[in-house]
């Protein structure tokens, strides 16, 4: 019988293994708290070994077309006049001509198109329950619906909660990284094309950023939060007072973004964190992406890391019959690589927002050198992990894993 896995999360990870798992012989069912695969959402990066993924898959092509292409990032005193204005890829360590920035919407789309014809997809509908305790892991779904799985994976993002089924509160693996943001989208009032615009003051930056020739702008308000406020961070209406709070007196274009973040109906506001567990996976439930090793928006790697653990944790799965091998291969093959990204933080991944004067004119010195500077060294942590070669996709269908 076919190995049967069960994913929660159609976003990226979800989607990504669920073709490599297909791919290999597994029945593959991915469960999605969503309706519909989701559309929009702010610009991710493909960088480094995640090219070679998407390669594999067949969707490199189309992710180039879909590319963003922006052309320049210009950096703003709290006047508004400008500090610098520099090539995109110098700021992010990336390599021109090789690396993807693209919509996350288009490289959703891209995925779910990759697998919605093999695959099952239960959306609008998530994990109330799983027990280990018989031949596989009995689900309970939110609708109502019992299946037993021989694997359960989570892909449901940074605030899993497949993981706190699984391992408890996300409190004891988060590591909070002392900034809060903002992220919605508004009318582009002020003729920005392939460009980002970001305004700073000690503690606090305000983006603007035209992903192409059109009348919307993604916005960015962050800030620098001592403890993390957590009695925000389920309530929109607090949100929304708490970022107004913080930038009220702001100059440059500020006053209009809080106005346009208060109308906005699709206010992302988070914190920047990460997740760091010492294992991730227990018995027969393994965690892959964000839901395993959050890298937070400050490295730029989320979509990247979670698109090469996709990969390595189904070619775990399709090299190993035993489950217990099997993730533990995927961690010993994967976990330094995660580690390297997340480490980018402490290595000035966030440079870009200082929370001190001095550290403020220390990044401005930086970009203004970077103007008249050549093209700077690709980060070695994007291209740190080698993908092995996965099994042909006409092998034999796997059996199920023992018990």
């Amino acid at each position: 019988m076919t190995s049967r896995v069960l994913i929660s999360g159609a976003s990226i990870a979800g989607p990504a293994l669920a073709y490599w798992l297909h791919r290999s012989g597994f029945a593959v069912t991915v469960v999605e708290k969503a309706g519909a695969p989701r559309d929009g959402g702010y610009p991710i990066d493909v960088r480094g070994t995640a090219i070679e993924v998407v390669r594999r898959m067949g969707i490199l092509p189309q992710l180039q077309d879909a590319h963003v292409g922006s052309r320049r990032c210009t950096f703003l005193n709290a006047d508004g006049s400008t500090v610098a204005a520099v090539d995109p890829s110098a700021v992010a360590g990336g390599v021109e001509g090789q690396d993807l920035e693209v919509r996350r919407g288009d490289l959703a789309a891209l995925l779910h198109g990759k697998v919605r014809d093999d695959v099952e997809f239960l959306f609008d509908d998530s994990i109330d329950t799983m027990d280990q305790s018989g031949r596989g892991v009995d689900v309970t779904l939110h609708s109502g619906q019992r299946r037993t799985f021989d694997l359960v994976v989570g892909a449901d993002g940074m605030h899993s909660p497949t993981r706190e089924l699984l391992f408890g509160p996300e409190e004891q693996f988060h590591r909070y990284l002392g900034y809060c943001f903002a992220i919605f989208t508004m009318p582009n009032t002020f003729g920005l094309s392939h460009e980002l615009m970001m305004w700073n003051t000690p503690g606090k930056a305000a983006a603007l950023y035209a992903v192409g020739n059109n009348d919307e702008l993604h916005a960015f308000l962050t800030f620098h939060q001592p403890e993390p406020p957590l009695g925000a961070l389920r309530n929109p209406d607090a949100q929304r007072d708490l970022v107004a709070a913080t930038f009220a007196g702001a100059g440059w274009e500020v006053p209009g973004m809080v106005d346009a973040m208060r109308e906005a109906d699709d206010l992302f506001f988070d914190t920047a964190g990460q997740i760091r567990l010492p294992h991730w996976s227990s018995g027969r439930v393994g965690l892959v992406g964000d839901a395993a090793s959050a890298p937070s928006f400050l490295t730029g790697q989320g979509s990247s890391l979670a698109l090469v653990g996709a990969y390595m944790l189904a070619d775990a799965l399709t090299t190993n019959r035993d489950h217990t091998a099997a993730f533990a291969a995927y961690e010993r093959g994967t976990r330094e690589f995660v580690a390297m990204n997340q480490a980018l933080v402490d290595n000035g991944g966030a440079a870009l927002f200082p929370t001190t004067a001095r550290a403020l004119e220390q990044r401005n010195a930086m970009l203004r050198d970077l103007v008249t500077m050549p093209p700077t060294t690709p980060r070695p942590a994007h291209s740190a992990l080698t993908l092995p070669e996965l099994a042909p996709a006409d092998r034999p269908s796997p059996t199920s894993y023992a018990p």
